[in-house]
C-alpha cells in the first residue's frame, strides 16, 4: 500500500513543476505597445532596422518571429527572422541609440533585406512591410502594427565624425611641426640613449681600428622594422665614411642584402667617398635561421668587431646573437619591434631601441625636417591623450563620462 507520505511527495513534486511550467509558458501573451522599422542610418543602403517595446510576456521560452513582404496587403508568409523574446536591445546599438537607460525596455533587431529576397542589389525604391508575431508553444499572436521602411545608403558615417576630427586636429600639428622644424633645425627631441651612444660606439670602433658590424633582423624588404633597419643603416654608413672607419653588413636576404648594398653606395657618396665603398663588405651569410647565427657568430668570435648593431626583427637567435657579442666585448645596440626577445637584448646589450624608437631613429640621425617634425608631433599628440586619459579617468570616477564618448569608435 503506498503511504500518505509518499503521495504527498509525489503531489508536492507535481506541483512544482505545475508551478514551473506555467510560469515559463503563460497561459496567453500580452503584445509589445510599440514597433517601428527605419532605414538602418549611417549603413551602405541594405539593412533596415526594428525595434519595439518589451513585453510583460517576454520569457526565455517565449519568441518574436518578423516577417517580411514587399506588398501592403501581402500574405506576410515570409519569415525574416526570429528571437528569443529575453534578447536583442537597443543596448547593444549605442551608435544609434546614445547610452539611454531607457534602451533595456526596447527590443532591436537589423534585417539585411538583399538576403532575405536573395536580391544581388536592394532596391533603394522598394517599400519593405513588417509584421511582428509573438510565439510560445503554439500559441501565436500577430500585432496589429504594420511597420514599413525603404532602405538608402548613407555619404557620411555621422558617429565617426570624432574620428575624423580627431585626424584633423593631429594632421595640423604634424604640418605646424613640420613648418617649425625648417624654421628651427635645432629643435629639442626627447633623448633616446641608444641613439645617442650611436657616436660613441663608431668613433670606438675608429680609435681601436676594428670594424663595426651591422645585423639585421630576418624578415625580408616588406617588413616595417627592416625598412627602419634600413634607413638607420644609411646614417651609420654615412658616419662610416667620414671616419673611415669599416663596415660589415650581414644579411640572410638577397634583396635585403641589394638594398643594402644600394644604402650604403650612397652614404659614401653623400660623404664624398665613393672610393671607400667596397660592396665585399655587405654581403649574403645563410638564407636559414640558425646558419645564419652560427657564420655571424663566427664572424664575431674571429674579427671582434668594436661595435654591434642589432636592428630589425628578431627571433630566438636572438640571445645567441646578443651573447656571442657580449663575449667579445664590443658595445652592442639593439633595436627592434619583437617584444617577444626585448628582454634579451635589454639583458645582453649596452642600449636598446624599444619599440616605436626604432622607427623614431632615422629621425634623430638624420635630422631631416620632416621627420623631425613628425615626431616631434607624434610626441605631442601623445602627451595630449595622457593628459585626456588621465583626465578622463578622474571624471569618469565621480560619474560625468562625456569624455569617454569622444573617444569612442561605432
Amino acid at each position: 500500500m503506498i503511504s500518505i507520505k509518499k503521495v504527498l511527495i509525489v503531489g508536492i513534486i507535481l506541483t512544482f513543476f505545475s508551478l514551473k511550467l506555467f510560469a515559463q509558458s503563460p497561459a496567453f501573451l500580452i503584445p509589445p505597445a510599440e514597433f517601428t522599422a527605419f532605414d538602418t542610418p549611417n549603413d551602405a543602403g541594405e539593412t533596415v532596422s526594428l525595434t519595439w517595446s518589451t513585453s510583460p510576456s517576454d520569457a526565455p521560452d517565449v519568441f518574436y518571429a518578423i516577417y517580411i513582404d514587399k506588398d501592403k496587403n501581402g500574405t506576410f508568409e515570409k519569415e525574416a527572422v526570429r528571437i528569443k523574446s529575453n534578447t536583442s536591445y537597443r543596448t547593444s546599438v549605442p551608435e544609434i541609440y546614445g547610452h539611454n537607460k531607457n534602451n533595456g525596455n526596447y527590443h532591436y533587431i537589423q534585417i539585411n533585406s538583399r538576403k532575405v529576397f536573395n536580391a544581388g542589389i536592394a532596391d533603394k525604391k522598394q517599400v519593405y512591410y513588417f509584421k511582428l508575431a509573438m510565439l510560445s508553444g503554439d500559441n501565436k499572436i500577430f500585432l496589429d502594427t504594420l511597420a514599413s521602411a525603404t532602405v538608402h545608403g548613407n555619404w557620411i558615417h555621422t558617429k565617426k565624425i570624432n574620428s575624423f576630427v580627431i585626424m584633423i586636429i593631429l594632421s595640423a600639428i604634424i604640418l605646424y611641426f613640420i613648418v617649425h622644424v625648417r624654421r628651427n633645425p635645432n629643435m629639442f627631441l626627447r633623448k633616446i640613449g641608444g641613439l645617442d651612444a650611436v657616436d660613441e660606439a663608431l668613433g670606438r670602433a675608429t680609435e681601436m681600428g676594428k670594424p663595426v658590424l651591422f645585423v639585421h633582423g630576418l624578415t625580408g624588404m616588406g617588413s616595417i622594422s627592416t625598412i627602419a633597419a634600413t634607413s638607420i643603416l644609411g646614417r651609420i654608413a654615412r658616419k662610416i665614411a667620414d671616419y673611415d672607419a669599416n663596415l660589415k653588413v650581414v644579411n640572410n636576404d638577397p634583396i635585403v642584402m641589394s638594398v643594402s648594398q644600394e644604402v650604403v653606395k650612397e652614404s659614401y657618396l653623400e660623404a664624398g667617398r665613393p672610393d671607400a665603398y667596397n660592396s665585399d663588405n655587405v654581403f649574403l651569410v645563410a638564407s636559414e635561421q640558425f646558419p645564419y647565427v652560427a657564420a655571424v657568430g663566427g664572424i664575431m668570435t674571429r674579427e671582434k668587431p668594436a661595435a654591434n648593431f642589432f636592428i630589425g626583427y628578431f627571433f630566438a637567435e636572438a640571445l645567441i646573437l646578443a651573447e656571442t657579442g657580449a663575449t667579445t666585448g664590443a658595445i652592442q645596440i639593439a633595436g627592434t619591434d619583437a617584444y617577444t626577445q626585448l628582454p634579451f637584448f635589454i639583458t645582453t646589450c649596452d642600449y636598446t631601441l624599444i619599440g616605436e624608437e626604432l622607427y623614431a631613429a632615422s629621425a634623430y640621425l638624420s635630422r631631416e625636417p620632416m621627420l623631425m617634425g613628425t615626431l616631434r608631433a607624434q610626441d605631442v599628440g601623445k602627451g595630449l591623450l595622457i593628459i585626456i586619459l588621465v583626465l578622463g579617468t578622474i571624471l569618469a570616477s565621480f560619474g560625468v563620462t562625456f569624455i569617454t564618448r569622444i573617444f569612442e569608435a561605432f
